[in-house]
């Protein structure tokens, strides 16, 4: 009889769910560990936007890897039909001055992307609570997005499915395991894999309302998002490079909701939930994901804000390595040695 490879998966967060499910599927007897609550890391902390335009358009740090992250959103469509996570592909609007709309609709063209000039009244049908002042939006369907809590619970359930054990405990060494596959923050690694002393944490913010009748899709404006999820709506997000406490900080609060009410002004009645969470960064915004000279490590970490967005593509990264197979034309962009 043959006795399956044991792998352990530090993290249940997007990335650790992800690569167990792609790790159980390849044949390896998978174990998730993480010290947690279920839903109690950084990756429910999030807007889930599965937003490769959009995130390379705003955000400078993901603009030179626009090609990775739209080729991340193409796996994701084989990762709902394994896992039942549930995909929006409504896509996303963009509102604000016209100026700055200009700049975003450039810089899509760029890319090779079209996002339509749809006026104010198609806006209003998919955000009813839209401030007024606002004219006419840019509808880009290439960002979809996922409800975080939601998201977690399928993979979770589908990784049980497929065998996957899990254990509520920290992680410290390899112990019996063939492999592991490190998919936690920054602090959570830093004995484990030299390579992950390049991680840097970073501290967000987002606010939870529930409020859902204002708007059915995400809206981006300049400097925040609105977007759908638990029930409710969104509001993010803060960014705090190199802070570690994972603990809400009430003064992020009231700018969260200032800037949220400025795209939809029914939210200033609203009774936000503030949450924190802390993901790890590299110095180029991709994560760490490959072998570490640590004998039996594989690293799966580092994603920064776009954890949700790649995790589908690094788990076949993940699985393709542990199993020996071409891990494809990503793999050395994401190499843990890069830095070295």
């Amino acid at each position: 009889m043959t006795t399956k490879k044991k792998v352990t998966v530090a993290g249940a967060g997007a990335l650790g769910l992800s690569c167990a499910l792609a790790l159980a599927d390849a044949g390896f007897a998978v174990t998730v560990s993480d010290p947690g609550p279920p839903l109690g890391n950084a990756s429910a902390v999030a807007g889930g936007m599965i937003a490769p335009s959009f995130e390379a358009v705003l955000d400078a740090e993901a603009t030179a890897h626009f090609d990775l992250l739209l080729a991340a959103r193409d796996v994701w469509p084989a990762l709902e039909a394994r896992s039942g996570v549930s995909l929006d592909r409504t896509g996303a609007l963009a509102v604000g001055r016209p100026e700055w709309l200009q700049q975003v609709s450039t810089a899509l063209t760029g890319f090779g992307l079209h996002a339509a000039e749809i006026p104010r009244e198609a806006a209003e049908e998919l955000a009813p609570g839209l401030a007024e002042g606002f004219g006419p939006a840019l509808l880009n369907r290439e960002d979809w997005r996922l409800d975080p809590r939601a998201a977690l619970r399928a993979l979770g359930a589908a990784a049980a499915a497929a065998g996957v054990a899990f254990r509520t405990e920290a992680v410290r060494d390899r112990g019996d395991a063939d492999l592991l596959v490190l998919a936690t923050g920054a602090a959570e690694c830093a004995a484990l894999a030299p390579e992950t002393a390049v991680l840097a944490p970073i501290k967000g913010h987002i606010l939870r309302v529930p409020t859902p009748d204002l708007c059915s899709v995400t809206v981006r404006g300049e400097g925040v998002y609105v977007t759908p999820a638990d029930a409710g709506l969104a509001v993010g997000a803060t960014m705090e490079p190199g802070v570690a406490d994972p603990r809400p900080d009430p003064q992020q609060a009231a700018p969260l909701l200032a800037a949220g009410t400025r795209l939809f002004p029914g939210l200033a009645g609203a009774a936000p939930e503030l949450q924190a969470g802390v993901r790890a960064a590299t110095p180029d915004g991709l994560p760490l994901v490959g072998f570490s000279q640590a004998p039996g490590v594989l690293l799966a970490s580092g994603a920064r804000r776009n954890g949700w967005l790649i995790a589908p593509l690094v788990a076949q990264v993940v699985a393709a390595l542990a199993t020996g197979r071409e891990p494809g034309r990503f793999a050395a962009r994401f190499d843990p040695a890069r830095f070295s």
